[in-house]
């Protein structure tokens, strides 16, 4: 009212003479002041009657914000702001030291997290209202360290795993950003780390879930970056604690998930598997890939799935070959034409044979065998992993049609020999029964003991040995295809002990236990009253199942080939080198290799090259190879 009274003066005569006269509001303010500061309990009491109300109003009671905001401004204005503002910083350190302390071991973490992120909102939101914007630091800074500074370790000992099992993908945010606010983003990548190794390396010692693992670790993945991404803000640093825990717990069991890798690729490829669309199967390839890059020992990887290609090539049993191909382009990517130099071999040896039968099938002596239809392909030893010949007792017709072929193919490749792999051959017979006719999809070996029920009566029985007697077959490999003639999927051939009973009902449709042994002593008869819903029926599933002779020769193998590539790389360090000392040699050799060798291993490899006279020991120094040229 005084200062609109004298709103005239102010405007004239007290701009004309600023220097020595104050304006009636500044005068009115200094008057006050003086006023003020002589009652000095009066200036104490109004401060802290200030914390007062803001301490109520933190315990949630409400208070005359615009009482609290003319007042503040008052301070402000008599330049006493600064001893209220010590004060209030002195109290609000006080007040969430306590609460603090109490809140972090009465509340689950995920509830502790949501009450700071709120007291971060109200402060913010008291700054906003009545508090003067330079208190805000010092303010943000007592919340900082009393809230959350202070028990980070805490908060993440006892919350940090319970919230990624739990997938709690805007509790962990809050986690990220307050602690990322702090500056202890490092501490969160600790944790991250140590969550991802220790649950990764539960999964893989699992061994009741080792046929899904590979589908585990992709949904296990998944649940990581989709944490990274929504929770984490794809923070590069943890980006790659991630990347590095997956590759650190993926290779502590060596050799065994890059099979399994593999394998996994193989039940999405070859037929049989759960249908997928083309966009679903490129997906999933894909993501396995990413596991696929963590591996160390890729060699295992691609000889695991070389062999699975092969059978899927060579019994038609892949789902898609534009699939295949796709899939050996993302693996040249990854890792390199040398890589996959071989399975592209493959896929030419598969269209090559095309082209050869097709010139066959004009060839005249073949017009003699109206009742076989042979497909064959030739194939080159050294891309594909075949294993050596099975001996068999092949039927005439068979062994007659492989000979007009010999003399076909050795006719246009002078100088060529051929072996034929038995083992990897199948065929599509066409057997009566009672209730009709049925196309059986049986391997080479199944047909041939088949086959020896076309000169058996009505009825009639073989006994084992007959059986090995005419096939000509090992007795291993014999068991394994009558057991498959024998089971309850395909009941083709009945079972009988050597007592005489039965081993299973004559109609497939009973359901009956079938046995899991064959013994010498048994015999068998065919089916006759076999009955299916299909026409054709898929009996030779033996032959795309791995054999634990073949899964121990390609271990074999892939012992052998990292022999060799061990030599490789200590001679052609020690050409460069010409004199190293044992433990520098160890580490260029870890630091060389694809996969990760045994230090002991390695030093095995020396030893031989020292025999072979490609080193030598230095005579001063046993611990210092020499090269010898």
């Amino acid at each position: 009212m005084i200062r609109s009274i004298f709103l005239y003066l102010d405007r004239t005569y007290v701009i004309q003479n600023s220097n020595t006269v104050k304006s009636i509001w500044d005068l009115g303010l200094f008057y006050f002041g003086n006023s003020l500061s002589q009652q000095s309990n009066l200036e104490r009491k109004t401060i802290d009657s200030l914390l007062y109300s803001i301490r109520c109003e933190r315990e949630g009671d409400e208070i005359d914000r615009d009482l609290i905001h003319s007042l503040v401004k008052m301070l402000s204005s008599l330049n006493i702001y600064t001893k209220f503002e010590n004060e209030f910083i002195k109290e609000s350190n006080r007040f969430y030291d306590m609460e603090g302390n109490s809140k972090i071991n009465e509340i689950e973490i995920p509830m502790y997290l949501k009450y700071v992120c709120e007291r971060l909102n109200q402060e913010g939101e008291r700054l906003m209202r009545y508090l003067e914007q330079s208190t805000k630091k010092q303010l943000m800074t007592v919340l900082d360290r009393q809230l959350i500074e202070r028990h980070v370790d805490v908060i993440l000992e006892k919350g940090f795993n319970t919230m990624v099992n739990g997938d709690r993908l805007e509790d962990l945010g809050k986690l990220y950003q307050l602690l990322n606010s702090v500056g202890e983003i490092k501490k969160i990548k600790e944790s991250w780390q140590s969550y991802i190794k220790q649950t990764g390396i539960q999964m893989l010692n699992d061994k009741e879930k080792e046929s899904t693992l590979i589908q585990d670790l992709l949904d296990y993945k998944d649940r990581l970056d989709r944490i990274l991404n929504q929770s984490f803000s794809k923070n590069e640093l943890l980006t790659y604690a991630l990347k590095e825990s997956f590759e650190y717990f993926i290779n502590t069991k060596q050799n065994k998930p890059a099979e399994l890798v593999a394998r996994f690729i193989d039940s999405k490829l070859k037929v049989g598997g759960k249908r997928m669309s083309e966009e679903e199967l490129e997906t999933v390839l894909n993501k396995s890939l990413i596991l696929f890059r963590y591996i160390q020992g890729k060699d295992v990887f691609e000889a695991f799935y070389k062999q699975d290609l092969s059978k899927r090539l060579l019994l038609d049993k892949s789902t898609s070959i534009d699939a295949e191909k796709s899939m050996i382009s993302k693996l040249k990517t990854e890792c390199g034409t040398a890589f996959t130099a071989k399975l592209e071999e493959m896929f030419k040896d598969i269209e090559l044979s095309n082209d050869i039968m097709n010139s066959f099938r004009d060839y005249p002596m073949t017009q003699n065998f109206k009742s076989i239809e042979m497909n064959i392909y030739v194939l080159t030893s050294g891309n594909w992993p075949i294993q050596p010949p099975i001996e068999a007792t092949l039927p005439k017709e068979f062994l007659e049609y492989q000979e007009v072929f010999n003399k076909f193919y050795l006719s246009k490749h002078n100088g060529k020999t051929l072996k034929w792999q038995n083992a990897l051959s199948y065929c599509v017979l066409k057997a009566n029964f009672i209730q009709g006719k049925k196309e059986l999809s049986v391997s080479l070996f199944q047909t041939i003991i088949l086959y020896l029920f076309n000169d058996v009566i009505d009825g009639g029985e073989l006994s084992f040995r007959d059986i090995q007697a005419n096939t000509g077959l090992a007795i291993p490999e014999l068991k394994k295809n009558l057991l498959s003639l024998c089971s309850s999927k395909s009941d083709i051939l009945i079972q009988k002990k050597s007592s005489g009973s039965s081993n299973s009902s004559a109609n497939s449709g009973s359901g009956a236990a079938k046995t899991k042994v064959i013994d010498e002593t048994d015999t068998f008869l065919f089916n006759s009253k076999f009955s299916s819903k299909l026409f054709k029926i898929k009996v030779n599933s033996i032959q795309i199942q791995e054999t634990v002779e073949e899964n121990q020769k390609t271990n074999e193998n892939i012992i052998s080939d990292r022999q060799y590539q061990v030599d490789a790389a200590i001679v052609r360090i020690m050409k460069t080198r010409k004199t190293l000392a044992h433990n520098l040699l160890i580490s260029e050799l870890v630091s060389l290799l694809k996969f990760q060798p045994k230090p002991v291993d390695l030093k095995k490899r020396i030893e031989i090259l020292i025999e072979k006279e490609y080193l030598c020991r230095d005579p001063e120094n046993a611990m210092i190879y020499n090269y010898m040229a």
